[in-house]
């Protein structure tokens, strides 16, 4: 069996179909990460808008 941390409050979470919030250990800490995102707490790097590249991609 796999147990891994919860990525919002790092409680051990078995990695099993049983756990519907998995990774998370529960519906609140699912929540709280899905807050973040949408408050953009949270970055993918990439190339800054308008960048030289994204011009290129759109000529092609």
């Amino acid at each position: 069996m796999t147990v891994v941390a919860c990525p919002t409050c790092g409680k051990k979470v078995e990695w099993i179909p049983a756990n519907k919030y998995r990774p998370f250990c529960s519906e609140r800490c699912k929540q709280i990460d899905l807050g973040a995102w949408a408050e953009e707490k949270y970055t993918i790097p990439g190339a800054a808008a308008g960048d030289k590249q994204d011009d290129k991609l759109a000529d092609d």
